[in-house]
């Protein structure tokens, strides 16, 4: 007997442009200097925005990596398996060269290019982009030991993914990962026990080879071709470059111990390893292993901006294709008042976003101007704490746009909001981040007075944006205990006051408008849907400008 006819039931959202489709993101990079890639970007959100990709990042979810420690014969091989899906989704990012394009072609605009590619493809499948980003962040620490990478330079910057498990000397590209954390000390990193030692008593110190032993209970994507890792030896904390296969064609002794069950990065292996006496090259200073890893993770905390910033998108746009679609008590969920407000508000998060995360990535073209500098280094890890930690509450509410429909994994929300925690605790937690705020405003008191000098400038065109900058410096003016104590609200007023000034610049004005209103005391915008005041045609331009009705 039949039942019932389908209907109010949403189409998949497939076959449209992710860069075209999105304003301030094409606007963003024709300001911040990449106009040249915007061409290639075009192609790229075409090509990422087909129903085979949104395909090939659902099988790599749902096939995750499988870990064999041996072989049939009892060999131990560590190796862990993907679905080839993971190896197809693998060779695009390769191909768009976001493993290495500032590296390859550095000049103007190259990292704000790179990081307009990489939001893109943040927005269709996030595990893949972690060896991406780790192989990224490792080049220019391994440009400090110029023999070594010598060895490794026609290998990190080639375009074509290789995915066999063979010594690197064999292969046609590498990817690089990461070793940093132990299970006694997680982000207190200088807790590390592991251990190195010379491989020749006689002939230690940097570039050279060490024996090391220990373990590490977060070791990012173990098939890496080698990894960055500390380890300890007689003068301190060292890095070193810890190849998964030995010169002379023999495993390195890294022992996968398990996979870990993740929350979300489903497609993406994290493991927990031990290393007995495996092979290691020192790169920098022997005992400066965490000053030499320290620009890796500023890229790194930038892709984590990047990556939330895209989750932000992408479950925005998914939230206002269903609700466009979906009728609910006589009217499409699109018309109805409330839900309008809830989804304009998302819209401007989304955009203040965007913006934010394309001037950071800005700065990092121009690092030797103090101003770009403290951008890099102040607010990298105030945008980290905020927008990633925004966009945990953010797909959650675009979840609920879904409703049940939302909640269930045959549809996109439930990875989105599964891959929303991991940017807040990868490379710094949000304590760690707030904290690595402070540190570097004392460091940086220069670039401090011009970050402060841009947003006084701003400030004179608009009341409350002036009244938040002026609640930040009495945050700023307050003793170290009394910094620290606050130093979560001190860098939400920080990263704030930057994103409403960067609204003024370049928002449309009612954008702008009802970004600050909106935002104007210290808890606003906690829940999504307070725009008071603005109105419901200013509502509809800011819908039509984050997704275009055809």
């Amino acid at each position: 007997m039949h039942t019932h006819d389908i209907t109010n039931q949403v189409p998949d959202l497939c076959d449209y442009n992710l860069y075209r489709s999105d304003a301030a993101l094409v606007e963003a990079v024709q300001r911040e200097g990449a106009h040249w890639h915007d061409c290639t970007l075009a192609s790229q959100g075409e090509a990422l925005g087909t129903a085979e990709m949104s395909e090939l990042a659902d099988l790599a979810n749902r096939h995750g990596p499988v870990l064999r420690t041996h072989d049939r014969t009892g060999h131990r091989i560590d190796v862990v398996d993907f679905h080839p899906a993971w190896h197809t989704l693998l060779d695009q990012l390769r191909r768009a060269g976001l493993h290495a394009r500032p590296w390859v072609q550095p000049g103007d605009g190259a990292h704000v290019a790179r990081a307009a590619g990489y939001f893109l493809h943040a927005q269709v499948e996030a595990g893949s982009l972690c060896p991406t980003t780790m192989t990224f962040a490792a080049i220019p620490v391994l440009q400090q030991e110029p023999a070594l990478f010598a060895q490794l330079r026609s290998r990190l910057f080639s375009r074509e993914h290789d995915g066999r498990d063979l010594p690197m000397t064999q292969k046609r590209s590498i990817l690089i990962g990461m070793g940093m954390t132990e299970k006694q000390g997680g982000s207190d990193v200088r807790s590390n026990t592991s251990i190195a030692t010379p491989a020749d008593p006689l002939d230690g110190g940097r570039g050279k080879a060490y024996l090391l032993c220990g373990h590490k209970w977060f070791f990012s994507a173990p098939m890496c071709d080698a990894h960055l890792m500390l380890a300890r030896t007689e003068n301190g904390l060292s890095c070193f470059f810890v190849p998964r296969w030995l010169p002379e064609g023999s495993r390195n002794p890294i022992l996968i111990q398990r996979l870990k069950d993740k929350l979300g990065n489903r497609s993406n292996s994290s493991s927990e390893v031990e290393f007995e006496d495996a092979m290691g090259i020192m790169v920098g200073e022997d005992g400066r292993g965490i000053a030499t890893i320290l620009e890796m993770a500023n890229h790194t905390r930038l892709d984590c901006i990047i990556g939330s910033a895209a989750l932000m998108r992408q479950a925005l746009v998914q939230a206002l294709h269903h609700a466009r679609h979906r009728n609910a008590f006589g009217r499409r969920l699109a018309e109805q008042s409330l839900m309008r407000t809830v989804l304009a508000d998302l819209a401007l998060e989304s955009e203040a976003a965007t913006l934010l995360m394309l001037r950071v990535a800005h700065a990092f073209d121009a690092p030797d101007d103090p101003l770009q500098r403290a951008w890099k280094r102040i607010i990298t890890p105030a945008a980290k704490f905020w927008i990633c930690k925004r966009a945990l509450e953010f797909t959650g509410e675009c979840m609920e746009v879904w409703g049940g429909n939302g909640y269930v994994e045959t549809g996109p929300m439930a990875r989105l909001y599964r891959e929303a925690p991991v940017n807040s605790i990868w490379e710094g937690s949000g304590n760690v981040m707030c904290l690595d705020v402070l540190r570097a405003m004392s460091r940086e008191t220069e670039g401090l007075a011009r970050l402060l000098m841009e947003l006084d400038d701003a400030a004179m065109a608009h009341p409350a944006l002036a009244l938040r900058v002026h609640a930040l410096k009495q945050m700023l003016a307050a003793g170290e205990e009394e910094q620290q104590a606050g130093a979560r609200r001190l860098v939400q007023q920080l990263v704030l006051a930057l994103q409403g000034m960067l609204m003024l610049r370049h928002a449309p004005a009612g954008s702008a408008e009802a970004f600050l209103a909106s935002r104007a005391d210290s808890d606003g915008g906690r829940v999504y849907g307070t725009l008071n005041g603005t109105s419901a045609a200013a509502q509809q331009a800011i819908l039509q400008r984050a997704w275009p009705e055809a």
